[in-house]
């Protein structure tokens, strides 16, 4: 994606140098100078980079906590309700319930996915609503109450299951939060001009200093910078399913591992990566 850039860079750097050689003598910027220019765009980079880094960890912890409630809410109908079948309609009603939540953080269809969890007839009244994920957390409030009524489910369990589907609807809604709200636009405007206009400049400083080197070292700080910037962008969003996007697939496959051998199911393989990236 940045090799373009870099390539450029170098080029325009030659062109600078054979021009300032064989045609006209082109002004010379201060090494100086620019040392104290890119201390500034490093600051600008790292700025951006943790804030963006700050948002990929939060999404990360959240999917975790997700994790950590299904295999609890599994301990729990266990220990509440037994080997009933509605322990196992709860349980896959959450594994949907994770796919959901994939699907719309993505902007992919999961269909497929949950219609051998909980049916076609319930897939498609959950995949019917704007917010699925959200509905399918509904209906297990549902079948919390519906236990309840039954005398199936005394009020303690009914608290602390309640609980654990709060614990699910809190970080569904970080996770909102985090892809409703990226980092200021100003941020990102900010840095990728001044990245251009520090590696267009930086060619006028490389002559005097590096000679004949100069185009090397100007790509090597064009891969720097814009790699930062590239490795950024992709933090920025962490539930894109880019090479630094969160795992989700692999995410929601560990929820699916989890539930299918508390309900002894055949449990699934979990996902290996493709070309070293997880998905």
């Amino acid at each position: 994606m940045i090799l373009g850039k870099i390539i450029g860079i170098a080029l325009l750097t030659v062109l600078i140098l054979l021009i300032d050689r064989f045609l006209v003598t082109l002004p010379h910027i201060s090494i100086g100078a620019m040392g104290i220019f890119g201390v500034a765009l490093s600051l600008f980079l790292g700025f951006r980079n943790n804030a963006a880094y700050d948002r990929w960890w939060e999404a990360r912890k959240l999917w975790g906590g997700m994790v950590a409630d299904v295999r609890t809410l599994g301990r729990h109908m266990t220990v509440f309700t037994g080997n009933c079948p509605a322990r196992g309609r709860m349980l896959s009603y959450v594994v949907a319930f994770a796919h959901l939540h994939r699907g719309f953080l993505r902007g992919v269809v999961v269909r497929d996915e949950i219609v051998g969890w909980i049916g076609v007839n319930e897939a498609e009244v959950l995949l019917a609503h704007r917010n699925p994920a959200d509905a399918a957390l509904r209906d297990m409030a549902d079948q919390v109450s519906e236990l309840a009524g039954q005398g199936d489910l005394d009020g303690f369990g009914q608290m602390t299951v309640s609980q654990t589907l709060a614990s699910l609807a809190l970080a569904q809604a970080g996770c909102e939060r985090i892809a409703a709200t990226p980092l200021p636009f100003v941020y990102s405007l900010l840095v990728r001009r001044t990245t251009y206009l520090y590696c267009w400049l930086l060619p006028f400083a490389l002559i005097e200093a590096t000679g004949g080197f100069a185009p090397v070292f100007a790509a090597v700080v064009a891969y720097v910078f814009f790699g930062l910037q590239a490795v950024t962008n992709e933090l920025e969003q962490p539930f894109r399913n880019v090479q630094n996007g969160l795992p989700l697939d692999a995410m929601c496959r560990t929820m699916e591992i989890s539930v299918a051998e508390a309900l002894g199911r055949p449990v699934p393989d979990g996902l290996a990566a493709s070309n070293h990236v997880l998905s």
